[in-house]
């Protein structure tokens, strides 16, 4: 019978001390330490001690007693050491009764609460025995290596959720939030939580800890992350996503400076210093990779298209080519640029700048006074810009200026002898962010048909048209870019422009690229490569290293197959470039017409679908979604004038409606 005996068992993961008042058989009934009266199964019993207690008593007297019991065993627990137990036993690999444990432990003279004191203290440390059939077993050093690891990891992950909730709580309620010892951990699951949502590699951390700071909804780690100022207002996160980095490693710094100071011997280059040579960009520009110049010779002109020559100065996997083909090109985003090379090179040192002596690979391709191309070579020479124009300034100065006059004659007959051949022009205008002091956005639309992009433009594709040609008939390797004629080539309609074009692109074949040249059709040649701006797209660094080999009479840097492996990595990080710039065009579309709400615009019918139309907002070339109400019914190509309700950049919402 064990009435009035100390009855020890589990409940809850901890062991509670209680007296027996009654013996049922198949069942106990106790009084707790915590004066409760429940009843187990004997099998539940942990420890019954050998010890009667007189249950006759009050039930005062009794827990008074078993808070004395409960003090010696605890005071006793302390004593206990289960990682020497563990060092004298573990190697015996066997099971060991509580009573042998307890003498190791306290000596040959033992009592119940010495068994008890050993038991608490092996089942509450619970790395380094495990209870079993009323004995404990020594875990392997593997086991108990384990169980403290993850031991370790629980509370991190405890203490995490603590300070992390507590932090939050802070952050919404105070300007001033006292810095956590974890707050980089904190903020990089804030981070994570912004970029992937549910799809966060710690999601389930950073539900629970903003559950426990009253935050209901996950979405708010970003606005928590702008009220912190680690993020702006309008944080890019696809750099985040993407893992760009704006800045470049030491390592890259390191050999940027050597390239800054180093001499190279330019013996074998054309001196061009004396020719006046120009540059024609954005007002805004900085990394200069191509100029021109053009000059009379005899019955014709000859033109100059020089290209920055970046071979003798980036060496060949180094650190600065390593970084800049792990970036494949420069990024221009509305309020970032984020260049291919440290801008020390790209906007200095390897820049067409003004006034300094620049390495180049010029083509000079010459042209009788019809603008027929009678021949061309390419080579390396030295170059010095004489002026700096935009775009603006050669638009207003064409027609007075003889050589800007004749550069847009030859550049318009290049473009029609290429339309000639199946080349469609179908420009539209370019849309760019203007942006005031007080964070105001003024979105303008640049021509692309104007003079000096023309000029630009066509000079261009004539270079690196003749360099393909050029790298193909010395049986040179690079990289071509080719398209396939369209699906379908529709007929112009001046009357409604932009959805033609719009339409007509949808019909065009994607761009593809190779180590075999195959026609380009939009552009309407027969071979064509990338290689006018090394500055800014790794490509046409690739090219231009394979020309300069035949230039200089070498061995070819790259095989094919190794292009082809490097462009296949090239390639994708372009694909995420380009989706990084479309995202953002359309953040600062939705941001700006977040401040017209209710103001109305042109638009154009683009597609009629099942529950919607697919329309073009004509002020901003910007496609958009236009639910179907009631009654309404319009037609692909349809002019019409649409109200904004509502534009959430954050979220990626635009909510257009029929304006009145």
């Amino acid at each position: 019978m064990a009435e009035g005996k100390i009855i020890e068992y589990i409940d809850q993961r901890k062991i509670v001390l209680s007296v027996c008042l009654k013996d049922k058989g198949n069942k106990l009934q106790l009084l707790t330490i915590s004066n409760h009266e429940v009843s187990i199964s004997p099998k539940r019993a942990l420890l019954i001690s050998s010890a009667i207690l007189n249950t006759s008593r009050s039930k005062g007297e009794l827990l008074k007693e078993l808070k004395v019991i409960e003090k010696i065993r605890t005071d006793y627990m302390t004593q206990a050491s289960v990682q020497d137990l563990w060092e004298l036993t573990h190697e015996e690999n066997r099971a060991f009764t509580y009573k042998y444990l307890a003498q190791l432990s306290f000596g040959r003279d033992i009592t119940d609460d010495h068994i008890s004191a050993l038991v608490r203290a092996l089942f509450a440390d619970g790395a380094y025995f495990k209870i079993k059939d009323g004995s404990f077993i020594p875990n392997s050093p593997d086991k108990v290596e384990q169980i403290i690891k993850a031991r370790e990891a629980a509370e991190l992950r405890e203490r995490e959720l603590a300070e992390g909730a507590n932090f939050l709580r802070e952050v919404i309620n105070t300007s001033h939030p006292e810095e956590p010892p974890l707050k980089d951990k904190i903020i990089e699951l804030l981070i994570q939580l912004a970029l992937n949502g549910k799809d966060a590699p710690d999601y389930k951390l950073g539900n629970e800890m903003f559950s426990r700071a009253g935050i209901k909804n996950i979405d708010s780690a970003r606005h928590i992350l702008v009220n912190l100022n680690i993020w702006d207002e309008d944080e890019n996160l696809d750099l985040h996503r993407f893992k760009i980095r704006p800045n470049f490693s030491e390592l890259t710094l390191k050999e940027t400076d050597s390239v800054m100071k180093k001499e190279v011997d330019s013996a074998e280059r054309e001196d061009l210093t004396s020719i006046s040579i120009f540059t024609i960009d954005g007002p805004h520009t900085k990394d200069f990779d191509d100029a021109l110049s053009l000059d009379p010779v005899g019955e014709g002109y000859r033109l100059g298209v020089h290209i920055t020559d970046l071979t003798p100065f980036i060496k060949v996997d180094g650190h600065l080519d390593r970084e800049a083909s792990n970036r494949a090109s420069s990024i221009y985003l509305p309020v970032t640029q984020i260049p291919m090379f440290p801008p020390s090179l790209s906007n200095n040192a390897l820049s067409l700048v003004k006034g300094f002596k620049r390495f180049a690979i010029s083509l000079f391709a010459h042209f009788d006074r019809d603008w027929n191309l009678n021949n061309f070579h390419f080579t390396p020479t030295i170059v010095r810009v004489e002026k700096q124009l935009t775009y603006d300034q050669v638009n207003t100065i064409y027609k007075e200026e003889p050589v800007f006059s004749a550069l847009y004659q030859l550049c318009q007959a290049l473009r029609q002898k290429r339309v000639a051949n199946g080349a469609m022009l179908i420009p539209l205008p370019e849309i760019h962010f203007e942006f005031d002091n007080n964070s105001g956005i003024c979105p303008r639309l640049i021509e692309q048909n104007a003079p000096s992009k023309i000029i630009v433009s066509e000079c261009m594709i004539l270079y690196n048209w003749l360099i393909a040609k050029f790298a193909f008939e010395n049986g040179l390797p690079v990289l071509y870019r080719s398209q396939e004629s369209p699906q379908e080539r529709l007929s112009i309609d001046d009357s409604n422009y932009i959805y033609y074009v719009f339409q007509q692109r949808r019909k065009l074949r994607p761009l593809f690229i190779d180590t075999i040249p195959h026609p380009h059709s939009s552009l309407g040649v027969d071979i064509y490569t990338n290689a006018t701006s090394p500055l800014r797209r790794y490509t046409d660094v690739l090219v231009q290293r394979q020309i300069h080999s035949v230039i200089f009479q070498k061995s070819p840097v790259y095989e094919e197959l190794r292009l082809k492996e490097l462009n296949m990595v090239i390639q994708q990080t372009l694909k995420d470039i380009d989706l990084i710039k479309r995202n953002q065009v359309r953040y600062w579309i939705l941001k700006y017409l977040a401040g017209c709400i209710n103001d109305t615009f042109n638009a154009i019918v683009f597609q009629k679908l099942k529950y919607k139309y697919s329309i073009i907002l004509t002020d901003l070339l910007f496609v958009a979604d236009l639910p179907k109400g009631r009654g309404l019914e319009l037609s692909p190509g349809e002019e019409i004038k649409v109200a904004v309700k509502k534009s959430d950049p954050w979220d990626d919402i635009l909510i257009l409606e029929i304006a009145n």
